[in-house]
């Protein structure tokens, strides 16, 4: 792709408010509806500046801006409203991380992108609360981030300790968190605080492929690498204190849980594979994209229903695995304090997904429509009195849950009629890096990053030290101004903030 003058390319992007800017039709060829990001005063130049850079490049080399991902996706098939991005985006594979685009299903002609969910299929966050407090764990936090690090296999290649066969696998593909429950790796009252009650219906293991299979049998119950953690945190400050008692989360210093993970392995394959499938599909219907990254099939074609269903498959081994890792957690927490986690109150609040695409109905100029939402790297933030909120969340709205950083806080936020009418119910899902992994490995020593952690009181146990450097908070943007500019955009409340006192890393 050929970029304009930087001057030039920025006449197409327009501030519309104080959290946000709209990409005008003509940024890129074959824009069907504009694009639009949230962005305030403090994360704006991190966003022009990637523009900035890639002009100044030219045609040369095949990086491009999180503006122009977000541009290319306005031109798919079938895509309504805006193509919009989250404060936290940052460049991906065809859609930018931080973005969410919404295709009409009654639209023959709507795709959907394996692009626009990801590689890991439901990646997600899910927040455990207890009824411990700062003063119970201090005195043994470096046992409890040992028993964690004990308990949940992490790093790349690790292997799961729950016992799994290939019809567990199975089942798990087809069921979901139904299949923890009945296994006793779950409490029944957990999947009513989990997206889509920890199970997609359209889920079809038939169409997950043995490859994937492969890699997934053996990682059930595992953390994996990259930005993937499990986190024993401190409630910091309460915003809104009717909906934090609504969660459980009643008093300041109260411990709680915070685990990040997918579906590993199995996911990434269930990608591949449907990439491999959807340039074949474009070529036989005659698809014409932007960027190849957003290969892409018709929502009603073979390839499009299979994927989705694949898709679905690898979603339901997400919640399995966040559920195994509950378990395990829960595990470690009774075992170092002496008690049950039933005792312990170790209950789930909300379990969010940050890639997925779900079938939701959605208002287009004024009338409800099915709409395929594609979410990457962007939190469903569905609002008050809404008819997919469990019955203990109907009048807080949806809990979002957004991680920050390895030794930066993470927030709690609630959903909101605003995200309804202006992002398809979507917002921002963790703090969105500023520099590429291989930067943060030249520019920053893993020693110096462990010591800063360990100065902050922070306890870590991670699998390969070296790795730390991807991961310290310099390679990521500020998880407050990114919450921030969600609060002021009305597309998600302030609820709560924690903060780490020990973090497990792949």
């Amino acid at each position: 792709m050929r970029f304009r003058d930087y001057e030039e390319e920025k006449k197409y992007i327009r501030k519309v408010s104080e959290t946000r800017y709209e990409i005008e039709k003509g940024f890129v060829p074959n824009m069907r509806v504009d694009g639009a990001f949230y962005v305030n005063e403090s994360l704006e130049e991190l966003v022009f500046e990637e523009l900035r850079v890639a002009c100044g490049r030219g045609s040369a080399g095949s990086f491009l801006p999180a503006v122009k991902q977000v541009a290319n996706v306005a031109s798919l098939p079938g895509i309504v409203g805006y193509s919009l991005a989250m404060p936290d985006l940052h460049s991906g594979y065809g859609f930018a991380i931080g973005n969410v685009a919404a295709f009409r299903t009654d639209d023959p002609e709507a795709v959907v992108s394996p692009g626009g969910v990801g590689f890991d299929i439901n990646c997600g966050v899910r927040l455990l609360r207890t009824n411990l407090f700062e003063n119970d764990l201090q005195p043994v936090r470096e046992q409890v981030a040992q028993a964690l690090f004990d308990h949940l296999p992490v790093g790349v290649g690790s292997r799961g300790i729950i016992p799994t066969t290939s019809r567990d696998l199975e089942e798990a593909l087809a069921s979901g968190m139904d299949w923890s429950l009945r296994e006793g790796y779950s409490w029944a009252e957990d999947k009513e605080h989990c997206e889509e009650y920890g199970r997609m219906l359209r889920a079809n293991p038939e169409k997950v492929s043995a490859r994937a299979k492969k890699r997934g049998l053996p990682q059930l119950g595992t953390l994996g690498a990259g930005n993937h953690y499990a986190e024993i945190q401190i409630v910091d400050e309460i915003f809104d204190q009717a909906a934090a008692k609504k969660m459980g989360i009643e008093e300041l210093c109260q411990v709680v849980v915070m685990i990040h993970s997918g579906s590993r392995g199995l996911g990434h394959q269930v990608a591949t594979d449907a990439l491999v499938e959807m340039e074949r599909a474009m070529n036989r219907d005659r698809i014409q994209v932007n960027d190849r990254q957003l290969a892409c099939a018709r929502i009603n074609s073979r390839e499009g229903q299979d994927y989705i269903a694949a898709m679905a498959a690898a979603a339901n081994f997400a919640w399995v695995n966040r559920s195994s890792m509950t378990f395990l957690a829960r595990q470690a927490f009774a075992k170092t304090f002496n008690s049950s986690p039933d005792d312990l109150d170790m209950h789930v609040v909300y379990d969010v997904s940050h890639n997925i695409a779900k079938f939701e109905e959605h208002l287009v100029d004024g009338r409800p429509v099915e709409l395929l939402v594609h979410r990457k790297g962007a939190t469903r933030a569905f609002p008050p009195y809404h008819p997919l909120m469990p019955i203990s969340y109907q009048e807080t709205g949806q809990p979002v849950l957004v991680g920050g950083t390895m030794g930066t806080c993470s927030y709690v936020l609630t959903g909101t009629e605003r995200a309804m009418a202006e992002t398809f119910g979507s917002t921002c899902h963790g703090a969105g890096r500023a520099r590429s992994r291989n930067e943060s490995r030249r520019k920053l020593d893993y020693h110096q990053v462990l010591e800063n952690l360990e100065r902050k009181g922070i306890s870590i146990r991670v699998a390969s030290p070296k790795l730390v450097s991807e991961e310290a908070p310099e390679s990521y943007k500020d998880v407050t101004e990114v919450v921030n500019t969600c609060h002021a955009a009305g597309i998600s409340c302030k609820c709560v903030k924690l903060r780490p006192v020990a973090v497990i890393k792949g």
